[in-house]
């Protein structure tokens, strides 16, 4: 049976939260972030009539303040913010038991057999629509459609306060930016447009075989959303599961010292990932800055994955953001599968057994290690 996927992204939503508090500041600039005249502030989000001004989220304040001098700048207040956020779960909770908030503002909905209560999708979506505008006096983006790939795109294709309902997927995904697609990164974006892949159009007439061959699982995985195909299931999270680690620095580091805490904070979680049986399709990063702001970036895989190397690749992308010195960094994983990555690729199945033994022999290496100091203190 055809499922209805919905996904709901609310809109600038820190500052939202503040303007809605303050209604004085409706149809201002409002930066949210650290101070604004530290050396080392970040935008954490903005209005939209901030962004008209080329303003976006993880950008230095310095800059920011370039663009737009006359706009008001407020410290977050994520207490506040959580506290909506839990509200909003709440109100999604009403409308599917199958519920994953992938982000502290958005969440998927499996509204699969619940769209017979509506008398179409679009009262479907405008219904939830209402339902948080009257509750929480803010505004929501909706995307409807029959898998997770489709419905996220859908969602940002007419913020702010959007609705958009995918009923034919091909001139849909045609519409969309290959940079915007979801699971197309920066790095990804360069490769494929050095192969002369532009467009999704493209995408999907070039040849899954030489995709495969040049960006391996991800090739196939590319070409598959191309063409609109995507079968992740709605997944709620466990509550309180979750595998992170974080250091906080005596000295606030940079440079090639942050790349190397980030290896032993990730191969850390990893290691731990692994020893439960796990994969993870969510990482997080935390970082605290010197001023005490403190941030944290998410991104969801389109697979789950248990690879270090992999992790360590998404924290690094994840770092971007963010400029230092660092007095805090932190990883954390969530989204679990119940297992280790199962691939369609040999190569992959054969990585994740050569871990397994890694993570061996380095639990016999500190076993060994443990016995010497205690064979020392027994002289």
């Amino acid at each position: 049976m055809p499922r209805s996927i919905m996904h709901v992204d609310m809109d600038a939503f820190f500052a939202a939260i503040e303007i809605r508090d303050n209604p004085t500041l409706r149809g201002l600039p409002v930066i949210i972030g650290s101070d604004p005249n530290l050396p080392r502030g970040v935008v954490s989000t903005c209005s939209y009539e901030a962004r008209a001004f080329g303003v976006h989220s993880a950008m230095p304040m310095a800059q920011a303040k370039k663009l737009c001098p006359e706009a008001i700048y407020l410290r977050g207040n994520m207490s506040k913010y959580t506290a909506v956020s839990n509200e909003l779960m709440s109100i999604f909770d009403e409308f599917s038991p199958l519920v994953e908030q992938i982000s502290i503002d958005e969440a998927f909905l499996d509204m699969t057999g619940c769209e017979h209560f509506y008398s179409d999708l679009k009262t479907m979506g405008m219904t939830i629509k209402t339902r948080i505008k009257n509750n929480l006096h803010l505004t929501a983006s909706v995307g409807i459609a029959t898998n997770k790939f489709l419905a996220k795109l859908a969602s940002d294709k007419d913020k702010p306060d959007g609705l958009t309902i995918v009923n034919e997927p091909i001139s849909f995904l045609d519409s969309i930016p290959l940079k915007k697609m979801w699971g197309v990164g920066k790095q990804t974006y360069d490769k494929l447009l050095k192969l002369g892949i532009k467009d999704i159009p493209t995408l999907r007439a070039t040849p899954i075989e030489f995709l495969i061959k040049v960006l391996g699982k991800q090739g196939y995985l590319l070409h598959q959303l191309s063409q609109g195909l995507d079968n992740q299931v709605v997944e709620p999270a466990e509550k309180n599961k979750s595998i992170g680690a974080e250091e906080t620095f005596p000295i606030d580091i940079d440079g090639e010292a942050v790349r190397k805490e980030l290896l032993i904070l990730t191969d850390k979680v990893a290691r731990r990932l692994r020893k439960q049986g796990f994969s993870c399709r969510t990482i997080t990063l935390k970082v605290r800055l010197p001023d005490f702001t403190t941030f944290e970036k998410s991104r969801t895989l389109l697979e789950p994955t248990s690879d270090t190397d992999l992790l360590y690749q998404t924290v690094l992308s994840l770092i971007e953001f963010f400029k230092g010195p660092y007095r805090l960094l932190g990883i954390y994983l969530g989204n679990f599968s119940n297992a280790l990555t199962k691939s369609l690729f040999a190569d992959q199945d054969n990585k994740d057994k050569l871990w397994q033994t890694i993570d061996a022999l380095k639990e016999k290496g500190l076993d060994i290690k443990k016995a010497t100091i205690l064979d020392k203190e027994s002289r």
